[in-house]
């Protein structure tokens, strides 16, 4: 056992290290003065450095060496899984390039940040030429001789493939796109108007975070152009935004960050700074925040109980019905933006950015080329163009920070979420007696329990698996979002 507990003490400092990088960018995105960008990038690129050393120390693979496994418990052996993965895979990649990738991501985003207030897509061009290369470079390191996109999908979703994500998709998009076909033909809901102040949207922000159980001794809420949940263990931070002519932005960007990082403040203590003290992948993270969001956030109980606090903090809220008011937050628009599109329609914007990063990292698309793309796709898909870049190709920061194979596990996680969603709906008979009153502890404590605190422990589709008692798969998903919108447009 010497080997293994000195190779848990090493872990703990290299753990304890990338959540300070992680901060760092916690930091850049909340309340870093604009001008510090430059020397922040410099920053970043050292804490790698420290960072890529560590994980590659020859150090470690002496102790793995030495470790029987055989001799370990389930979650023993589950750490050495995860570190014996992290140090044949950070192996692969060179230490400079490692460096490089930090430091020019972390520039990129504040040249994707002024590109996108400025509408200028050619200013950000250059930036995302270089993290595109860099990233392309990083993939077939970690490829050798295989699928680059596969080799960077695996950072987010271990075990899972485009191929099988397109597959995935393949089977999901005919059925979205003919129940949105529907949808947009029927009568809509009425839409939100009027403006809502800014500090009763936070104060209502707080509320919804503390509905759904995060816990502010170990978290806080700031604001951010992009959501983001940050850390996990003892220090767990979202961020939010605000927007006074539509509210929902906030409630239910809070309430989907809220998934994430109660996820991470679920994890068993017991992993505190080891590999297993975070979420398992980034598809099962989104299974988290999305079912958060909508199968408990846009439910018809949910959203009544809402529904009172809406009128009890904004003057000018003037919807009449618990009824209306859950036909309205659930309204399928005509938009441009991910982040705010409806369940039906939010899939569709993931596919878009999914094949076109594949054909970036494969050479098949030009960074050039990229927001013609970007328009003809949306065009094709959506049926209306896009009206301009911060609506479309300058929209989300995942690529100006190389979150490349980042996209595909937001739609992996709807599918997941509709898999738990299922299942829990089976354990407790009466949600919706409690969602009505704003209490989604029996909900929340069922996913704690089946999947949030086990963090790493499995695998990601075995932690879907075994929390839902189905091999995770679309139709869940789809039958329930066409059984909801179906009696929300009377189709």
């Amino acid at each position: 056992m010497n080997a293994f507990n000195d190779l848990m003490a090493f872990q703990k400092d290299t753990e304890a290290l990338a959540q300070v990088a992680g901060r760092l960018g916690w930091d850049q995105e909340t309340v870093m003065p604009a001008g510090a960008a430059p020397q922040r990038g410099e920053e970043m690129a050292a804490m790698e450095k420290v960072l890529h050393a560590r994980r590659i120390d020859p150090k470690i693979a002496d102790w793995l060496a030495a470790i029987d496994v055989q001799a370990l418990d389930a979650v023993g052996q589950a750490q050495v899984r995860e570190i014996r993965r992290s140090y044949e895979r950070t192996s692969k990649i060179p230490a400079d390039l490692a460096a490089e990738i930090a430091r020019v991501t972390s520039m990129s985003q504040g040249i994707w940040a002024k590109a996108r207030a400025a509408e200028d897509v050619a200013a950000f061009l250059p930036a995302l030429e270089e993290v595109v290369r860099l990233k392309r470079e990083e993939g077939q390191a970690l490829a050798q001789g295989g699928d680059v996109y596969d080799a960077i999908l695996d950072d987010y979703e271990p075990e899972m493939t485009a191929q099988r994500l397109a597959e995935i998709f393949d089977a999901m998009r005919p059925r979205l796109v003919d129940l949105r076909a529907k949808v947009l033909d029927a009568k809509a809901p009425r839409a939100l108007t009027g403006l809502y102040p800014e500090k009763a949207q936070l104060d209502v922000s707080n509320r919804l975070a503390k509905a759904f159980g995060y816990g502010f001794d170990n978290g806080r809420i700031d604001k951010a152009v992009h959501p983001f949940s940050s850390g996990s263990g003892l220090d767990v931070r979202i961020t939010t935004r605000v927007s006074t002519d539509d509210p929902f932005n906030c409630f239910y960007s809070t309430i989907h960050e809220v998934g994430h990082a109660c996820y991470e403040q679920a994890i068993d203590n017991a992993y505190l700074l080891t590999p297993l003290g975070r979420g398992v992948s980034m598809g099962v993270h989104e299974s988290q925040s999305r079912i958060y969001e909508n199968q408990l956030g846009r439910s018809r109980a949910f959203t009544g109980w809402l529904f009172d606090l809406m009128r009890d903090s904004f003057d000018e809220f003037d919807v009449s019905s618990e009824e209306e008011f859950y036909a309205t937050v659930n309204r399928v628009n005509k938009g441009y933006i991910r982040t705010e599109a409806d369940e039906i329609q939010y899939n569709l914007h993931v596919m878009l950015r999914f094949d076109l990063e594949r054909a970036l990292m494969s050479g098949d698309l030009a960074v050039a080329d990229l927001e013609a793309a970007w328009n003809d796709r949306f065009a094709a898909d959506f049926g209306y163009a896009v009206d301009k870049p911060s609506n479309g190709v300058l929209q989300d920061v995942h690529w100006s920070v190389g979150l490349f194979g980042y996209f595909p596990t937001y739609a992996l996680g709807n599918v997941y979420a509709g898999c738990l969603h299922e299942a829990l709906r089976k354990d407790v008979p009466n949600l919706d007696m409690q969602l009505r009153d704003g209490n989604t502890s029996a909900a929340t404590g069922w996913l704690r329990e089946k999947l949030q605190q086990h963090g790493a422990l499995r695998a990601p589709q075995e932690t879907i698996a075994l929390a839902s008692g189905m091999e995770p798969g679309p139709e869940p998903m789809l039958s329930y979002l066409e059984k909801k919108f179906s009696e929300i447009y009377d189709i």
